[in-house]
């Protein structure tokens, strides 16, 4: 998955400026990108280079003015492009697992605090997504076929993060259980 497909996606629901779309990745619960504010707008410079996105300067009294992207036909052919191409392989990427691979000298204790640490963590991901969730329930409304669409894709990507970090729990309290017993 490529940053430019992130953007076009992104910006074939709404039209944005960098500032929103870097907001946008880096808030979402399952987007991984560690990358910086110059990669979006390189991203952003391509893409409007290559005609799949158009920007518009929005003049503003009180503030900076803003260049608003927008998605094109052709940005928009190149994302279904995207979307029906093969899948990249999965990828699991939990930091978390390296730390925990180097951890041969730790003591037990200090194992056990890792360990809980990094269950709090999970604990506090896992209520945010649930918040998230009953936010995204309670907006619910009348919508138009598309939006009915796009609302249970939404629902769906919530709740299998959600399961995720319910799982990732699960993996924890059986880790601490048998260590503990050990």
């Amino acid at each position: 998955m490529s940053l430019n497909h992130v953007i076009l996606g992104l910006l074939n629901h709404n039209e944005m400026t960098g500032y929103d779309l870097k907001k946008m990745i880096q808030k979402s619960d399952f987007m991984y990108w560690s990358g910086n504010n110059n990669q979006i707008y390189k991203a952003l410079s391509e893409l409007n280079q290559n005609g799949f996105v158009t920007s518009e300067v929005h003049y503003q009294e009180s503030s900076p003015n803003k260049k608003v992207y927008a998605i094109t036909d052709a940005g928009k052919a190149v994302l279904k492009d995207w979307l029906l191409s093969p899948l990249e392989e999965m990828e699991i990427r939990k930091p978390f697992l390296m730390r925990l691979a180097c951890a041969k000298d730790l003591t037990e204790e200090e194992l056990l605090t890792l360990l809980n640490h990094y269950e709090e963590q999970i604990n506090i991901q896992l209520m945010m997504t649930k918040n998230h969730a009953q936010i995204h329930a309670s907006n619910g409304s009348v919508y138009d076929q598309r939006h009915e669409k796009h609302e249970l894709i939404s629902r769906f990507i919530i709740k299998n993060v959600q399961k995720s970090y319910e799982s990732e729990l699960m993996w924890i309290r059986e880790f601490k259980k048998a260590f503990t017993e050990h």
